[in-house]
Parts: C-alpha cells; sequence; structure tokens
C-alpha cells in the first residue's frame, strides 16, 4: 500500500509514520541530495560556488534566510526551487485550514477532530507544490493579510462570541503552515508590518488582536531584497534582520559564457524562429556585452543594476527583427546581422535606470552607445585594434576598406535589407572580405558575411569610419568628410544674409 492511500490517523500510526519540522525535512532531503551528487538547483547558472553552497549551508543550519541582491538576480527562482528539498506528500487532517499535522495538531480544528474521533482521524495528503507560499511586499500589505483578524461573518454565522478562537479569519503565513513562505522585496514593508513578524521568527507564535493565542507555527522563512530599497523606499528594520539567521548575496554573472548560457537558457523562442533563423556565436556574445557594458557605463545607475532579463529580451527582439526581415522579403530563413541590433533597443530602454547624464543623453542614445562599446570590446577578440594597426610599420589589414571610403564611397545598411541586396553591397566594399579571409578562413558564407558587417561597425568604433544611423538602418562613410561636409541646420541660417 503506498504512503497515501492511508486515509486516518489509526494506519498512519501503524505504518509508523514520524513527523518532521520543515527545517529537518529540508535538511535531512538535502543532505540524500547531496550524498548522490543531486543537482537541487536545477537551472540556476553561475552560482555553483558562490550562492549555492552558502544555500545548502544555511538549510543544514535550519535557518531563515534572506537573499540580497540587486534585481534580476535569480533570487525568486531559488526561493522556488526549495520545494524540491519538501517531501513529495505528507499528511494533514483532512478539513484544516492551517495543514494541521496529524502527530501535532496546532489549530482549535486539530485538536478537536483527533480528541473525539481518536484514530479515525481522516486523514489527507497534501503535495509539496501546494506548500509553498510567496507574497510580494508592498506598502499597502497589512497585519491582518498576514497574520490575519477577526473575521465578524464567521462570528454572527456561527453564533460565537469575539473571544472564541474559531472567529479568526487566518492571514497568510498561518496558512503556510507546514511549508515554504517567501516574502519578495522585504523592505517594500511597513516597519509596522515588518515588526509583526518578530514573534514568527523568535518565539514561534502569532498576535492577534487580543487573544491570547500561542500557534507553534513550523515554516521555512525565506525573504528577498535589493540593497537599493534599502535607502530609495525603505529598510529592513534592525531587529527583524537580526532574528534572519542567515544573509546570502547573490550577483550578476561574472562572465559573458555564463551570462549566454542563462539567456540561451530562459529566450522563449519558437521552433520555426529556431529552424529558420541562424544566430552565430558572435551575435550571442554581442547581446551579453552589452549588459556587461550596462553595468560598468557612466550614464546608468549601479545601485539599481542591470537585470538579466535585458540579455533575454534583447536576444528575443534580436531574433524577432531577423524574422520579421524574413517575412517582409519572402525568404525561407536568414541569419541575424548586426544590423539587426537596431531591435534590441526597445528591449534596453525600459530596463536601464539613468542617473542624471545618462537622461541628459537619452534612454535611446545611451543604449546605441551601448551596443557600439560592446561591438569594440569584441572586436579585438576577432581582429587586429585598428588603432594599433594604423599606427604600426607592417601592412594595414583595414587600409583598403578606409581608402574606399575616404575617395568619397558611402554605404548604407538598411534594416529590410534582402539576402542578396545584402550581401552584394558589402562585397562592393573593395579589401572587406580579404580582411575576413585572412584571419578567419574557414567560415561558411553568413559567418564571413555577418563579420564584414561587424568589421565596418568596429571600424566606425575605434573612428576610422563614420557611422550615420538612419531611421532603418546605418550609413557608412569616410570620418573626414563626413566632418567637412555638415550641412547648415535650416534653423541656424541667417535670411538676412547676403549669402542666402
Amino acid at each position: 500500500m503506498t504512503i497515501t492511500n492511508i486515509k486516518t490517523l489509526g494506519e498512519l500510526k501503524k505504518a509508523g509514520y514520524k513527523s518532521r519540522s520543515v527545517k529537518e525535512e529540508l535538511r535531512e532531503n538535502l543532505i540524500a541530495q547531496l550524498k548522490h551528487s543531486e543537482d537541487g538547483f536545477e537551472g540556476i547558472i553561475g552560482f555553483e560556488d558562490t550562492v549555492i553552497p552558502d544555500l545548502q549551508t544555511a538549510i543544514l543550519s535550519r535557518h531563515n534566510i534572506l537573499l540580497l541582491g540587486l534585481r534580476g538576480q535569480a533570487k525568486t527562482r531559488i526561493a522556488r526551487l526549495l520545494v524540491n528539498l519538501l517531501d513529495e506528500y505528507v499528511p494533514y487532517i483532512a478539513g484544516s485550514e492551517l495543514f494541521d499535522d496529524p502527530l501535532n495538531p496546532i489549530s482549535w480544528f486539530g485538536h478537536s477532530e483527533v480528541e473525539t474521533k481518536g484514530d479515525s482521524t481522516p486523514i489527507a495528503w497534501i503535495h509539496r507544490s501546494e506548500r509553498y507560499t510567496e507574497k510580494l511586499a508592498t506598502p499597502d500589505v497589512t497585519v491582518a493579510d498576514l497574520i490575519g483578524d477577526v473575521d465578524p461573518i464567521k462570528a454572527a454565522t456561527l453564533k460565537l462570541t469575539y473571544s472564541d478562537e474559531r472567529v479568526i479569519h487566518f492571514g497568510l503565513i498561518p496558512r503556510a503552515h507546514r511549508g515554504i513562505f517567501v516574502i519578495n522585496e522585504l523592505p517594500d514593508l511597513q516597519a509596522r508590518i515588518q515588526v509583526s513578524l518578530f514573534n514568527i521568527l523568535q518565539e514561534k507564535d502569532i498576535q492577534i488582536r487580543g487573544f491570547k493565542l500561542r500557534l507553534p507555527l513550523d515554516i521555512q522563512f525565506v525573504f528577498t531584497a535589493n540593497p537599493e530599497d534599502y535607502t530609495n523606499r525603505g529598510s529592513i528594520v534592525t531587529p527583524l534582520k537580526d532574528r534572519i539567521e542567515s544573509q546570502i548575496l547573490t550577483h550578476y554573472p561574472r562572465s559573458v559564457e555564463i551570462s549566454r548560457k542563462i539567456t540561451q537558457q530562459e529566450a522563449l523562442l519558437t521552433d520555426s524562429q529556431r529552424n529558420t533563423i541562424e544566430a552565430d556565436g558572435l551575435v550571442k556574445d554581442l547581446v551579453e556585452q552589452i549588459a556587461f557594458e550596462a553595468r560598468n557605463s557612466e550614464y546608468i545607475d549601479k545601485k539599481s543594476g542591470v537585470s538579466a532579463r535585458l540579455t533575454i529580451s534583447a536576444y528575443e527582439n534580436l531574433i524577432s527583427n531577423a524574422e520579421r526581415r524574413m517575412i517582409i522579403n519572402n525568404e525561407e530563413s536568414t541569419f541575424v546581422r548586426i544590423s539587426d541590433f537596431l531591435g534590441v533597443i526597445p528591449a534596453i530602454t525600459g530596463k536601464i535606470e539613468l542617473v542624471y547624464e545618462g537622461e541628459l543623453e537619452g534612454p535611446a542614445k545611451v543604449a546605441n552607445i551601448l551596443i557600439g562599446k560592446a561591438i569594440k570590446t569584441l572586436l579585438l577578440q576577432f581582429f587586429p585594434d585598428p588603432e594599433k594597426a594604423k599606427k604600426s610599420k607592417s601592412p594595414n589589414p583595414y587600409a583598403a576598406i578606409i581608402n574606399w571610403f575616404g575617395n568619397g564611397n558611402s554605404l548604407s545598411l538598411v534594416d529590410d535589407l534582402p539576402a542578396g541586396e545584402y550581401k552584394k553591397a558589402l562585397n562592393s566594399v573593395p579589401g572587406l572580405k580579404a580582411v575576413i579571409k585572412q584571419f578567419h578562413p574557414q567560415l561558411s558564407e553568413s559567418q564571413q558575411l555577418l563579420l564584414m558587417e561587424f568589421v565596418l561597425h568596429g571600424l566606425a568604433e575605434f573612428s576610422q569610419l563614420n557611422k550615420g544611423f538612419l531611421d532603418n538602418g546605418f550609413a557608412f562613410s569616410d570620418m573626414f568628410n563626413s566632418l567637412f561636409n555638415l550641412q547648415p541646420d535650416e534653423d541656424d541660417i541667417d535670411l538676412d544674409d547676403d549669402r542666402y
């Protein structure tokens, strides 16, 4: 007989079932997991040597946990994965709103059932997925929401006085008894609400208005917080912070490779997009490099952070931008171009908090600056430094390209350019294909064309070429001619001047 077929308290005792607290349950299941070298935090990338060991230590110590880190650092996801460390099913007294342990009831209902029915007390089973409760802390959260309050309707319906425990309507925390309770963005809770958590964390009981009520709640608490909140919107009151035994610091991916793994795992692409659109490793790394540039940018508030959601959304937009061009041109397949990065700008602008200097530039311009810096950084991983090549005594591999533009030629690459015209435009620049062949001879045609455009953008970032922004693409021209051929704006023209 499987354990979930047990239907009465008597059968449960006969089966030899022993109760464990939630923290003991998590601890013992983690020990078993570690002994078998199992991955209990599947999908969490980049924390294997930092956050996860700290988290496991806290669980082994049976601690309540505070995950502290900037936005987009997988804090909530980590908290949700703790459910996997719970037993698959645990028994409770059927009909109990607090999921009373049949061997250790805490509510009036639970005690009453056991006292009146004894070993015939009906038993039900709850799955671990139902033992997880999550609440986003907002300024309007009340003590009644979290702890509970007197319910006058219940009192009237049951014809009970307000001194009877049964008139209490329990809040989220008591209803999380024997489970995991998560409060996201803890500093956003008003200080007086945070104070109401003191007793639960220390004395393991709750206080509701004037009731002499002691409920030894069995809960694993997990809190998340953003350090920015400590100064901008609120703070964790010191006595509460003191009662949370383990504080674990999260962080952003520490390498482009790790960041890329996260993006590829989380990006929501259709099967059609995966099958018809080629995304080279270069463009994938460029997406990640944008986030790294943003986290070090003087235009962006470092205290706010740059979420991993930026790269995920940016990559989805990148693929969709290429897909849009493919559909417009009635092509069966395509590959991501550098010009497709125009499509990621909306994914960047909504996910960065600008400082004063950034506000002056504007979010769209800052996004373009970040893309440019990412291109400049990665160019040096694939090709020689254009500035050093210019000063070197050895032949400059970029000379033919720069000279062609210096002779007054220009090149426009619009967003929806068909594949044939895109290829023709890039091949029209003398020396461009030769540079790719020289440093990367073993490439497919699509990779060659991608790197050819990449070199043009890279030379522009190193001020060897001028890159102008069109409504739907880019225009490349000579750096110096563009400076001397500027046309005056109409607003700057003096109509009384004899020259006009």
